[in-house]
């Protein structure tokens, strides 16, 4: 971490001086500015800070939100429906009937099965 801080400092101390020198205002000694550079440097780098402690908690309710979704998605897919299939009584009842008076036919016709 110590490093990043390194690398980050001379960043934003250039754009604290830059923002400094813009807003230096008639009769201000230098080490005045340096000064206000410094604070600029300071708030700078707390708001970087505060945006990469946003970007985490983001980070971290993104994950929270995928693990959720996928623990909620998983149930789902291992339950099946359990698929029952109801035929109507009607058609059957239709072919018994139609199937005992062929046979009554035949009985009554004298006519013999080969």
């Amino acid at each position: 971490m110590a490093k990043s801080n390194r690398n980050s400092a001379p960043k934003a101390q250039e754009e604290a001086i830059k923002i400094a020198k813009a807003t230096q205002r008639p009769g201000q000694n230098k080490e005045q500015t340096k000064l206000i550079a410094k604070g600029i440097q300071k708030g700078i780098e707390e708001y970087k800070k505060q945006q990469k402690e946003k970007a985490r908690e983001l980070d971290k309710t993104l994950k929270k939100v995928k693990r959720s979704a996928n623990e909620k998605l998983e149930p789902e897919v291992i339950q099946q429906e359990k698929i029952v299939y109801r035929q109507h009584w009607l058609p059957w009842m239709i072919s018994l009937v139609s199937l005992s008076l062929l046979a009554l036919q035949f009985a009554w016709s004298g006519v013999s099965l080969p």
